[in-house]
């Protein structure tokens, strides 16, 4: 049992969390090398895993982990951001220290166990877990935003966890089984719908799915930074979109129906989140409705039901763990040496943190689809497939593809407007002594800065090849041509011509003035921050609306529910008033409603 590495990669780093809990904030050295040990080797079981697939572990004689092309990819990708993350917390985080890697490696393990599992219920036990150890590593730190925030969180999880269940027990009412190996349900009735729209729910509540995804921008603002880039950005989306591909590739037969539900919630999320987060004011926030809207690139590939559109959707998944970690990194290298992630307070950091910047830059581009970048391979796949999907089984498919293409727009406009108020422009007053971070929170950005460039150059080489297309386990048929090599030399040379003909033409001499309006020195109005640069869209019609019913909080589903139930509680607190002759009218009338229905 012990030999097996399915088991090993799900039990140790569940016991070295356990361990680091116990272990004190004086021997951080100690926690370290056994955190840094133990993620470098389930990275190491999990490209063990991958090459050695398919695997299984066998219980009461049924496979209880079973490992195919699908999770197999899946884990390699849990191992490699746990590693990460790790490097970059190693630098960031300051107190307690024990627990919060203890939770970190809890959350591996659990995150392999969902992977993993063949069981349904053993998915739902670690499924859960992961719900907990979200809310403890939100909270690590323990102020009164983060313990709203992981609380948000936790309810939202862990209710549609309860949906989850009942969907798992609809599905063993019809198949007598829970073993997902042998779940191949028709869509061809109601208890199959219900059944596929419980464990569908559940996965977007994990990966920020619009009317779900409320916790997601709460928990980037006021969750640690690490913690926002290693649960939210990276393994909830990994999960998430894992969990729904295996429902609709495998578990269920889709149909137009199934299908168009998912078209329209990937459209609907793409473009109410980036929409939001034209407007914020804060780069975390900022960052966490982006975190939502991309997830919706995904459902929308998925929903076409094609090869290349599914591929594509996988491929996004991959690519936004990949730059959104990056982003939620950069971001917290600023935040860390600034002091601040109020855009207001930002401003000309590219010369002081000149890593931090090209990497943010890296991932912004890649996020808003601009080639040679992995975003923008991705996202041209889902094209694809949304057009490959038109005809009588999908006669909105030029809607959804207008939605994909003007939430790349909208997000390329976020993220123009990010790097001139972060990087750009001039230095915000108060900002001094900033300086670029060390070793340990700069090496991940740039390795996950480079994996955004070779999955995209590369696109056709490596992760296509090796890990997409077996996942989705059929051919993928191209409608257009993209030569990803070729393209990249051409946007160098372009680029190279350009700085050539800039250098040519440049002027000889510069002088410095001060900004000055109608004839007077004006310091403080010679400098755009950059942070309202969309704040008229609030003004427009349809616009103005949307924006006021998110500031009321409108659209929250955990603010919603809440209402709904202080008021029930209310109602019955009313009803409930301790005074005898209401309570005695109350059994009168329930012996009238009883008197009826036994009469009939």
């Amino acid at each position: 049992m012990l030999n097996n590495p399915l088991l090993l990669l799900v039990s140790v780093p569940i016991a070295a969390g356990i361990l680091c809990l116990f272990l004190p904030d004086r021997l951080k050295a100690v926690t370290r090398l056994l955190v840094f040990a133990v993620t470098s080797a389930s990275l190491a079981g999990s490209v063990y895993v991958f090459i050695k697939k398919p695997l299984y572990w066998q219980c009461c004689g049924s496979n209880v982990f079973l490992v195919d092309n699908l999770s197999a990819f899946i884990g390699m990708g849990i191992a490699l951001f746990a590693l990460l993350t790790a490097i970059y917390s190693f630098g960031f985080i300051e107190k307690s220290f024990g627990r919060y890697f203890g939770y970190v490696l809890m959350t591996l393990g659990s995150s392999f166990g969902v992977a993993f599992a063949n069981d349904l219920l053993v998915l739902l036990t670690f499924w859960g877990f992961l719900g907990g150890t979200l809310y403890l590593l939100v909270n690590i730190q323990g102020t009164d935003k983060a313990s709203a925030a992981a609380k948000k969180a936790l309810i939202v999880i862990g209710g549609t966890d309860a949906v989850m269940l009942f969907g798992i027990a609809l599905i063993w009412n019809i198949t007598g089984t829970f073993s997902m190996d042998k779940i191949n349900l028709s869509l061809d009735g109601p208890t199959a719908y219900i059944a596929f729209l419980c464990l569908a729910i559940a996965a977007f509540a994990k990966a920020g799915v619009m009317p779900f995804h409320s916790w997601v921008p709460d928990v980037a603002e006021d969750g640690p930074t690490p913690v926002t880039a290693y649960l939210p950005a990276s393994l909830d989306k990994l999960l998430g979109i894992y969990l729904l591909s295996r429902v609709a590739l495998h578990m269920f037969v889709m149909n137009a129906v199934s299908n168009t539900i998912l078209l329209a919630v990937g459209a609907v999320t793409i473009i109410f989140a980036v929409v939001i987060a034209l407007v914020q004011h804060n780069m975390k926030r900022l960052l966490g409705y982006h975190a939502v809207s991309q997830v919706g690139y995904m459902v929308l590939g998925i929903g076409t039901g094609t090869a290349i559109g599914i591929a594509g959707g996988l491929f996004h998944m991959l690519n936004h763990a990949i730059y959104k970690s990056c982003l939620f990194l950069s971001g917290g290298n600023v935040e860390k040496k600034a002091g601040t992630a109020d855009l207001a307070k930002l401003g000309g950091l590219a010369k002081y943190m000149p890593v931090t910047f090209a990497c943010f830059m890296v991932a912004s581009l890649s996020i808003s689809g601009i080639p040679p970048f992995n975003g923008f391979v991705s996202k041209w796949m889902i094209y694809q497939g949304i057009i490959e999907s038109a005809g009588a089984n999908n006669p909105a498919w030029a809607l959804w593809l207008a939605c994909a293409m003007f939430g790349s727009a909208l997000t390329l406009a976020s993220f123009m407007k990010l790097l001139h108020t972060i990087f750009l422009g001039r230095q915000a007053k108060g900002l001094k002594d900033v300086r670029e971070v060390g070793f340990s929170m700069s090496f991940p950005i740039i390795v996950l800065g480079g994996l955004c460039l070779i999955f995209g150059v590369f696109a056709f080489k490596i992760p296509i090849p090796l890990f997409i297309a077996p996942s989705i386990g059929a051919g993928i048929a191209y409608l257009g041509i993209w030569k990803s090599v070729i393209a990249t030399i051409l946007i160098i040379v372009g680029i190279l011509a350009g700085l050539l003909i800039y250098l040519r033409f440049k002027p000889g001499q510069f002088r410095t003035v001060k900004s000055f309006v109608g004839g007077e020195e004006a310091d403080d109005l010679g400098r755009v921050s950059g942070v309202e640069f969309y704040d008229t869209i609030k003004d427009m019609k349809g616009f103005k609306t949307l924006y006021k019913k998110e500031e009321t909080k409108s659209f929250d589903i955990y603010e919603v529910a809440s209402k709904g139930t202080f008021s029930f509680s209310k109602l019955l607190q009313w009803l409930h008033n301790g005074i005898l002759p209401t309570y005695l009218v109350w059994c009168l009338m329930g012996m009238i409603v009883l008197f009826f229905l036994l009469m009939k």
